[in-house]
């Protein structure tokens, strides 16, 4: 068995995030990358099923430039066997939905029949994109999940749904799972796997290799076109209340609680 395990390059959580001049997107020199956290559980579960020797292979596949290159260099280090990168011109101003023909069709090509990857993205937040690739490849979906396992086709999911409620799900592969923080505690890659790392290829594929058409994806084939990016109020400084006796102070505060500040 293949597994496809999808990675997304993040900014920094400490990062400090400005907009464009123009309201288009966000500044992006000086930002440093990491891997989405979340995907990074998506990469753990794929590696346990290969140390169980349920799958063969763990197929990292991954949409951006050769800056991409060090997070799925990491992940090879922990142990991925094979890993793809989607690279095209045509894909600049892809909305969602063209990223997602874009990695369902690396998918197909890969041969996986297991698709693993992170809940969310943390920096657009909008959990699409696995949605997404489930339909484009016509397979069942599984989301936000806590647990995880995998005998002959069939894949068992739970979620915990709050209130102490968990749902248990059960579905045949091919199937795409999104991954839940609390389903496993990834590794660190060992100086073996780094070493090992160096010496595997990363195939870049273009559309063509992938047979798409460059009006699927792209600001051609977007459907959602995002904009207005800014950042948020400044926050008002602060005051101090000095009205005298405690009492006076006290009374002072809730006035401005009420009036000002609206919250009581």
């Amino acid at each position: 068995m293949n597994i496809a395990v999808l990675l997304k390059q993040v900014p920094d959580t400490d990062a400090r995030i400005k907009p464009t001049a123009d309201g288009s997107g966000i500044e992006t020199d000086g930002i440093k990358y990491i891997t989405n956290p979340y995907d990074e559980f998506a990469l753990e579960a794929a590696l346990q099923f290969k140390d169980a020797k349920i799958a063969k292979d763990v197929t990292i596949v991954t949409l951006g430039g050769s800056g991409a290159e060090k997070q799925i260099k990491d992940a090879l280090a922990r142990g991925a066997t094979a890993a793809v990168r989607v690279d095209d011109p045509a894909l600049a101003g892809s909305d969602s939905l063209g990223i997602a023909r874009a990695l369902a069709a690396a998918v197909t090509k890969s041969g996986a029949t297991l698709v693993l990857a992170g809940k969310q993205a943390i920096d657009g937040d909008s959990s699409q994109v696995p949605a997404m690739v489930a339909e484009l490849l016509g397979c069942a979906q599984i989301s936000v999940v806590n647990e995880l396992s995998l005998e002959g086709d069939t894949i068992t999911a739970a979620r915990v749904m709050g209130g102490g409620s968990v749902d248990v799900i059960t579905a045949t592969l091919p199937a795409v799972v999104t991954c839940e923080k609390g389903l496993n505690n990834p590794r660190f890659a060992s100086m073996k796997g780094i070493m090992m790392a160096k010496r595997k290829k990363i195939a870049v594929w273009g559309l063509a290799d992938l047979g798409l058409d460059p009006s699927q994806v792209g600001a051609a084939g977007s459907l959602v076109d995002e904009d207005g990016f800014s950042s948020p109020p400044a926050r008002p400084g602060g005051r101090i209340l000095d009205a005298g006796s405690p009492e006076a102070t006290v009374a002072e505060l809730v006035k401005l609680l009420r009036e000002e500040a609206k919250v009581i």
